[in-house]
């Protein structure tokens, strides 16, 4: 077998690519990661240059991993500038390294994409034996999904990460079978928030797949790109990437746009798999208190629940999601660093943060808003 290195995604066939990505998740998929590529989203001033990882036996696509070589920790949400400035403490380079993701999705999901897990296995190997050769100092691999977790030996460094997801119950057919497992308080402030955004005028419209092309996708680009103005930081996704999702992958894109007098004021993008709901983008142009609780949370219960899904991810951090029916999940990353001083003393730095980590989703759990009868209460999600 053949390790090959891909600049571009559009270097391989999408129909050899989508039939490794397992359940064809939306952000693994060719019509993604190669639309952030030919739509202007990936600027290597912003450390995304692509470095695709592919394994071939002969002319047939066997494994790959969406891959890129990193001049900076920009847009991966799993944070290693620490890392960076300990190295830089001792004349080290630690940069540039591989990143194995998705740009800018810190959502759980395949990341290692094969006919087999043995394949994974060869996958990584080659990337570590070619990894020194090709000037990277390390390997990384983000918000891995429990199948990807297991091809990855002992020598690689583990981290986890909380991030809050709503898990749906056998016996909730609507939302308000989801209000009354929630404690009285709880359920009090839910519905008060949603008053306030009915009080204000504010009407809610889902869009899926190609109706949300067009007016309503420009104007939720438009509210993306004031919203990370306001907040001083690059907007790295363009609305030519927006439209793109629409005609390329349209079953995966729901859409919510909030409107006060027939104007549009917020929006929220979501992409879904078959069983899973992903929140990724918001945005507004007028505040109105309880919009984003509605447009980024609620409403996407409601569409969980409407549309059999198993799981809503909103996101990454946020710890006032609990309050709303977002108990706290593990993500997991991988790590493998070339200079082996480092990597055996940042060993036992991420022994003790997963300890960490541990103690604060059992924090998290101990505050859950569900009622202490309500099989939410307890149930772990997938970790």
């Amino acid at each position: 077998m053949e390790l090959r290195l891909l600049r571009a995604l559009s270097d391989v066939p999408a129909a050899q690519w989508d039939l490794l990505n397992t359940g064809a998740h939306p952000f693994t998929s060719h019509a993604f990661l190669a639309g952030l590529e030919q739509h202007g989203c990936l600027d290597p001033e912003y450390g995304w240059s692509p470095l695709h990882a592919t394994l071939w036996s002969g002319n047939e696509l066997v494994a790959a991993a969406p891959a890129y070589a990193k001049g900076n920790s920009h847009g991966e949400f799993v944070f290693d500038h620490a890392w960076a400035n300990a190295y830089a403490q001792y004349g080290l380079d630690y940069y540039p390294k591989w990143l194995i993701g998705v740009p800018y999705s810190p959502v759980t999901g395949p990341r290692l994409l094969a006919r087999d897990p043995e394949l994974k296995r060869h996958l990584l190997d080659a990337m570590r034996e070619a990894a020194p050769r090709l000037g990277l100092h390390s390997i990384h691999a983000n918000f891995l999904d429990a199948a990807d977790v297991h091809a990855f030996d002992d020598t690689w460094l583990q981290r986890c990460d909380v991030q809050f997801h709503w898990q749906r119950q056998p016996e909730w057919q609507t939302f308000d079978d989801f209000l009354s497992a929630l404690n009285h308080k709880k359920r009090k402030n839910l519905k008060a928030e949603r008053r306030h955004v009915d009080a204000a005028g504010v009407t809610l419209r889902v869009y899926e797949g190609t109706s949300a092309s067009g007016a309503p996708m420009a104007a939720m680009h438009r509210f993306y790109r004031t919203t990370f103005a306001e907040k001083w930081n690059h907007a790295a996704m363009t609305e030519a990437f927006f439209q793109h999702l629409c005609e390329a992958m349209p079953d995966s894109v729901v859409l919510v746009i909030a409107e006060r007098q027939g104007t549009p004021i917020a929006g929220a993008l979501c992409l879904r798999s078959e069983n899973v709901l992903y929140g990724r983008y918001w945005g507004c142009i007028e505040e109105v208190a309880g919009l984003h609780f509605e447009a980024c949370y609620y409403q996407g219960i409601y569409y969980c629940l409407e549309n059999d899904l198993v799981r809503f991810e909103p996101g990454a951090q946020g710890e006032h999601k609990l309050a709303r029916g977002f108990l706290p999940a593990l993500t997991h990353s991988r790590h493998w660093l070339a200079e082996p001083r480092f990597h055996q003393a940042l060993d036992r730095w991420c022994a003790a943060e997963r300890e960490a980590t541990l103690r604060y989703q059992d924090t998290g759990m101990a505050h859950s808003p569900f009622r202490a009868d309500n099989a939410a209460q307890t149930d772990a999600l997938p970790q």
